[in-house]
């Protein structure tokens, strides 16, 4: 199996074609997988804010006080949140609107210039499908494609990328009914290699290196049709909520 970064030098602006970026940069193959950073999605879709123009409301602001956060960051924050998860150490985890458990609901102002805060894509399911519709039209290429975020995890330290949208691809790779070394049955093995290509890519991706997209190639897997929601756990099986 082959990672291999894709360089793209250009600021991504919301006229941009991200397909069209991509394509000029690279020659595909079928059975690529493309994860693509959430950051030039965002940029592409307009998920950009000028906080010069966020009012926070009463409970940013004491909020923004208690846990030393920019007041319009916080207004940001609660707009993009279902639920308020734990808030300490100046960092507020929240469950988003789309169900992904994270820090500060996603929001970013790495890579962006100041005074401006990056937001998650509406629909990032919504936004992988796109650019891999638009390269089976235009190449008659057949790829999967990863929409990647970088997430910390409970109970570990550091930051892994996690997907956060998906297409073609069976986010999760599962064992139950097959049998291992010693022929017993695995029962709820379940790999979320989805997220696996994501912690995978970035390690060619970085933070700043202008390699916003990397290819896996090489391995082999069935084009489906699948949604992120399937990585997400269901309330009843969720032993942390």
């Amino acid at each position: 199996m082959q990672i291999i970064p894709i360089y793209i030098e250009k600021e991504i602006q919301p006229s941009d074609d991200l397909t069209e970026l991509i394509l000029a940069s690279t020659d595909l193959c079928d059975g690529d997988i493309l994860v693509v950073a959430q950051k030039i999605i965002s940029k592409q879709e307009g998920r950009i804010v000028d906080l010069s123009t966020v009012t926070p409301s009463l409970l940013a602001e004491g909020i923004g006080s208690q846990y030393r956060k920019d007041p319009r960051i916080v207004e940001l924050i609660l707009s993009e949140t279902k639920r308020i998860v734990r808030m300490k150490n100046e960092i507020l985890i929240v469950e988003t609107h789309s169900g992904f458990i994270c820090a500060n609901a996603g929001i970013d102002e790495s890579n962006v210039k100041s005074g401006h805060a990056t937001l998650l894509p509406i629909n990032s399911d919504i936004s992988a499908q796109t650019i891999r519709y638009k390269i089976l039209e235009q190449t008659n290429k057949n790829v999967a494609v990863i929409i990647a975020d970088t997430f910390g995890r409970p109970f570990r330290m550091g930051q892994t990328n996690c997907a956060i949208g998906i297409s073609g691809l069976n986010p999760i790779l599962d064992y139950a009914g097959t049998k291992d070394s010693f022929e017993r049955i695995l029962r709820i093995t379940e790999i979320a290699i989805a997220d696996e290509f994501s912690a995978a890519a970035e390690l060619v991706m970085g933070k700043a290196l202008k390699c916003p997209v990397a290819i896996i190639r090489d391995y082999s897997f069935n084009i489906e049709e699948h949604v992120i929601d399937e990585l997400i756990r269901p309330d009843n099986e969720d032993l942390f909520k």
